[in-house]
């Protein structure tokens, strides 16, 4: 009767194949009849181990497979089923499934060990970690390589993967605990990069020492003996750093809050100079427009008079009896355009006074002092004061003050300052949801 070599088993990493009712005959469940028919599936590997002339030991087929083992159709196989078994006799082999597709999943504990805060050396923790891995076959060739098929277990295989697991993370997480100045209270914070570092680590002794790929790596817990003196200690000093840190924290933003309201009370004080000096400048170019005709006439007036003596002079020059015509005259004709200068001059004058007289008086200026920060600034008029108002450095709650009245009082409480707030508009509505 012909096999059928196949692999029924749901969940295997190795399987070894064997003739019905021959699994105790290792000669006969070896014996592989030519003409039978061989099924490897998708995600499987069936390996043939025999002896060949070449003293190669292997054959490898990779599913999907099926077919008859012949010659013509199966020629990995052709060296040995020849002449000295006829073309038809049976010959020796031994064939392994392999499951390439299958992801094995493993639970670990690592139970307590002893472990180190940088800042307290002399004060070990013991901990203890939890987490599970995954695995599978990549290259199956390096896996045979360094796994003995015969009798393969896959229990034994964990058990070994396990302690090796449970090796490298223990010196993993010292080292990283060590090199990286972690905080031990709040080491859970740190588990994606110590699983990043530990996966790195494991990947390279999976491969080299089993042959399978590493395929996740996860630390669910890192447990301290919090009963522990080392902990309790450790626990003590975190506590007082922390309080130290939020203390420091907490003093810095008060001084920045501090340092800005002086910038931002400067730079208000220094608007209000500002306005108050180019008021004054405003005034005081005003009070020099207003005076200059004055000015004007008082020097032409001084030069006249100068004029005037210089011609007295000139008629007592020379001449019968200290007099001098010819002086005489020239004082007369220079007298004269004098005396029309003279006389345009007033004439002048009384015209830009006659103007002015006709001219209304400017308005009265309304302007009121500021209080800012308890100290005084201003007077500033109605134009002024709603700038400040646009700018945000003056509101209804600030008090203010303006001769007549007996005390400080509210911007937002005086009659004629209301229209100033008025002018600015409120906020926008929020937005429609």
């Amino acid at each position: 009767m012909l096999d059928v070599i196949r692999c029924d088993e749901q969940e295997y990493l190795v399987w070894k194949w064997r003739p019905s009712g021959e699994a105790n005959s290792t000669k006969k469940e070896n014996a592989i009849r030519y003409g039978s028919s061989l099924r490897v599936k998708d995600g499987e590997l069936a390996v043939f181990v025999y002896q060949q002339k070449d003293g190669s030991m292997q054959d490898f087929i990779v599913g999907p497979f099926d077919q008859t083992i012949k010659t013509a159709n199966f020629p990995i196989l052709s060296n040995i089923v020849g002449a000295a078994f006829g073309g038809s006799s049976p010959f020796q082999a031994e064939i392994y499934f392999i499951n390439l597709a299958g992801n094995i999943p493993i639970k670990f504990g690592v139970p307590y060990f002893n472990i180190t805060d940088s800042r307290l050396p002399d004060f070990p923790v013991p901990m203890s970690v939890r987490g599970q891995f995954i695995f599978n076959i990549t290259d199956y060739k390096l896996f045979i390589k360094n796994t003995r098929l015969i009798n393969f277990e896959l229990d034994d295989f964990k058990n070994l993967i396990k302690s090796a697991v449970s090796s490298s993370v223990k010196t993993g997480v010292m080292n990283i605990s060590r090199t990286n100045t972690l905080n031990l209270v709040q080491i859970e914070e740190n588990l994606d990069l110590i699983n990043d570092l530990l996966k790195a680590k494991l990947k390279d002794v999976f491969s080299e020492d089993f042959g399978v790929n590493l395929k996740r790596f996860d630390i669910d817990s890192l447990e301290l003996d919090q009963e522990s003196e080392g902990f309790k200690k450790l626990l003590q000093v975190t506590r007082n750093q922390q309080e130290k840190t939020l203390t420091a924290q907490t003093d810095v933003t008060i001084k920045n809050m501090n340092d800005m309201q002086g910038i931002n009370a400067k730079n208000l004080e220094d608007t209000f100079r500002i306005q108050r000096e180019e008021a004054q400048r405003a005034q005081k170019l005003q009070t020099e427009t207003n005076f200059i005709g004055a000015h004007a006439l008082n020097q032409q007036s001084d030069v006249l008079k100068t004029a005037a003596n210089s011609l007295g002079e000139m008629g007592n020059m020379g001449g019968t009896g200290g007099m001098n015509p010819a002086g005489m005259m020239t004082g007369m004709m220079m007298g004269g355009a004098m005396g029309n200068q003279m006389a345009g001059m007033v004439n002048n004058m009384g015209q830009n006074m006659q103007q002015q007289q006709n001219t209304p008086p400017p308005p009265p200026t309304i302007a009121y002092s500021v209080s800012v920060n308890g100290q005084t600034a201003g007077p500033f008029n109605l134009h002024q004061l709603q700038q400040m108002i646009q700018n945000g450095q003056l509101t209804q709650n600030t008090h203010v003050w303006k001769q007549g009245m007996t005390a400080w009082e509210l911007a937002g409480n005086i009659q004629e300052l209301t229209t100033l707030f008025g002018a600015v508009p409120p906020p926008p509505p929020p937005p429609v949801m």
